[in-house]
């Protein structure tokens, strides 16, 4: 097995962002040796990893302190989102890099809590595969096993933050993408409810907003921190406050747990992991019941044909959003075979749409018994590079991606939150996440349950 990461005797040391902060705010640290240190450790770790987009290393050497609880944290932002002086590719080379004019909707906000960018992490080619694998850029690896994938889409904010470059990155989800390499890489990944965080302009104009923002952390504190500082800076009046989630709750919960997903049973090997995870829960006074599968067939059939339409507004009206250096011929067998797929059936996606809205009212049945969901993250353990090659025929690839990302794209269609901890291990020894979700703004909820769980089993370190 080959291990990476980055952890040393620096600045950053194995700090969390919320003890950096206060190591800033007492005077021990100061940005300009955060940032230095965050920048060894990226361009230590990247030549093995691969997840660096965009370097924006002199940049932030040069940023004036921000204001914010996190002023001076070094992070990356996810090269699927605007960010000022810095090219927006979405994971692919189809066309010549321009810089952003100015900061999108979500860099505003993100930065706004006084991060500090040193640039853009990779991702699969505008998200659609849960392994970011080009044939041209090469993959993303795991850094606790370079031989398998570091997940997607935010394959390169995962890897980051889980080998010690930075505490906090950005990554967002519209299948599964914050979750998944929180699972790969042993990482804690909310993907908060439809509405939490602000989305860029393009995100915004889906029919059905099945994306949202999120961060990858190593730690619960991190992420309950994060949402804390983002809705003091906007909240969204539709949903229910998070608040300052700072330890877990007192309340026992019914909680539900299911193996089987839309598309197949877990394998042995995670059906196990989870069944001792519910096993944990109920020592813990919690009431556990196994449930069978509550979502119809027709699900995975409808979410794909929802997510091959956004392939085909990428493709179609690439010359106009990306400009006239576009080229469809550098796009991988995923997106054009999506593109493919959606347009012998757009006739199709007015009730497709309409069936997916109206998954809302299955979890609000389910949450009429119970207020938590269990599931593992992902059916199998992190495959291997090549097992979601691009290049490899696109029934190939999508056979494999809905076979492995079972579990995930529920909650992108309910727009309900969902939480991956890192709770098991695979008999290789790479992390296992399991998933845990409930209604529409229950994020605190989730958070108190993850703080609970994270005191009881301490999460793995890649540096022990």
């Amino acid at each position: 097995m080959t291990r990476v990461h980055a952890f040393g005797d620096d600045a950053l040391g194995d700090l969390d962002a919320v003890a950096l902060a206060a190591a800033l705010r007492a005077g021990d640290v100061s940005q300009a040796e955060l940032v230095d240190a965050a920048i060894a450790r990226a361009q230590a770790v990247n030549p093995a990893l691969n997840g660096l987009a965009h370097e924006g290393f002199e940049r932030a050497r040069a940023a004036a302190p921000r204001a914010g609880f996190f002023a001076g944290i070094p992070t990356f932002v996810k090269d699927n989102v605007d960010v000022a002086g810095m090219p927006t590719m979405d994971g692919t080379d189809a066309w010549a890099p321009r810089p952003a004019a100015a900061d999108g909707d979500f860099a505003r906000a993100y930065l706004g809590t006084g991060l500090v960018a040193l640039g853009k992490t990779r991702l699969s080619e505008f998200g659609f595969s849960a392994s970011a694998e080009h044939p041209r850029l090469g993959p993303v690896r795991n850094p606790w096993h370079t031989d398998h994938t570091a997940g997607a889409s935010s394959s390169g904010s995962g890897a980051f933050v889980a080998a010690g470059v930075v505490p906090i990155a950005h990554a967002n989800d519209g299948g599964g993408s914050i979750r998944i390499p929180a699972a790969c890489n042993g990482l804690v990944g909310l993907k908060p409810s439809r509405g939490r965080l602000p989305l860029d302009k393009q995100m915004r104009q889906m029919p059905l907003r099945i994306v949202a923002n999120g961060v990858l952390t190593r730690s619960v504190r991190d992420t309950a921190a994060f949402y804390r500082e983002a809705e003091r800076l906007r909240r969204n009046p539709k949903l229910p406050p998070i608040g300052d989630v700072t330890g877990p709750g007192g309340t026992r919960l019914r909680i539900a747990v299911c193996t089987e997903s839309i598309a197949r049973q877990a394998s042995p090997e995670v059906r196990d992991l989870t069944m001792k995870t519910a096993v944990q829960l109920e020592g813990l006074g919690h009431r556990v019941t196994e449930i069978a599968n509550p979502v119809p067939a027709s699900f995975m059939d409808d979410f794909l044909l929802y997510w091959s339409l956004l392939a085909f507004a990428l493709v179609r009206g690439g010359p106009r959003t990306f400009g006239p250096t576009f080229d469809k011929t550098k796009l991988d067998n995923l997106t054009v075979g999506l593109e493919e797929l959606a347009g012998r059936n757009l006739h199709r996606m007015p009730l497709v749409i309409a069936r997916l809205a109206r998954t809302r009212r299955i979890v609000a049945r389910l949450s009429a018994s119970y207020d938590v969901l269990l599931t593992p993250t992902l059916a199998e353990v992190t495959p291997p590079i090549g097992h979601l090659d691009p290049t490899a025929p696109y029934q190939q690839i999508i056979d494999r991606l809905v076979d492995w990302v079972a579990f995930t794209p529920l909650q992108n269609a309910t727009g309900d939150p969902a939480i991956s901890l890192p709770l098991g291990r695979s008999a290789q020894g790479l992390p296992v996440g399991m998933m845990f979700s409930a209604p529409q703004g229950q994020e605190r909820l989730l958070l108190e349950l993850a703080y609970e769980i994270e005191e009881a089993q301490p999460f793995p370190r890649i540096q022990d």
